[in-house]
Parts: C-alpha cells; structure tokens; sequence
C-alpha cells in the first residue's frame, strides 16, 4: 500500500473520531455550544464524506483499514 493510501485511511479514521468526540459534546452541551458542536458535526461529515469519495476516486479499497491495523468503527463512516 502507497503512503497517499494509508495517510488516506488515517485521515478517516481521525475524522470518525472528531466527529464521535462532537456528537458527545453536543449531547452534553449547554444552550451557547449547542451551534458550535452542530457546525462541527457537519463538518466532520462532510470530511469524512470527501475523503471517503477520494479513496473511491483512486479506487483503494477502504477494506484495506483492517490490514492496516487501523480499524475503528470505521463502518459507521462509510
């Protein structure tokens, strides 16, 4: 696997865990983060989204996380 596709695979993951770690804190926000924590939600969804297109795009195969020993909850993202 060329690094472009791990760096790929590693950007994902961080992403899924951003967006994770924004959804608990919108959970438990109060009335004045409540905006802040849903711009970050879309956000990290839209990155996710983006480079999950670009892995597509350069036809890596995303099941290439396990191999790589970088799977976590990774499907929720896909």
């Amino acid at each position: 696997m060329k690094e472009h596709e791990k760096d790929l695979m590693q950007s994902i993951l961080q992403a899924n865990n951003d967006l994770k770690v924004a959804n608990a804190n919108f959970e438990n926000a109060e009335a004045e983060m409540i905006d802040y924590y849903t711009y970050q939600i879309k956000a990290n969804k839209a990155k996710i989204d983006y480079l999950i297109k670009k892995v597509k795009e350069e036809g890596t195969n995303l099941n290439m996380i396990e191999q790589l020993g970088l799977k976590n909850n990774i499907t929720e993202a896909i």
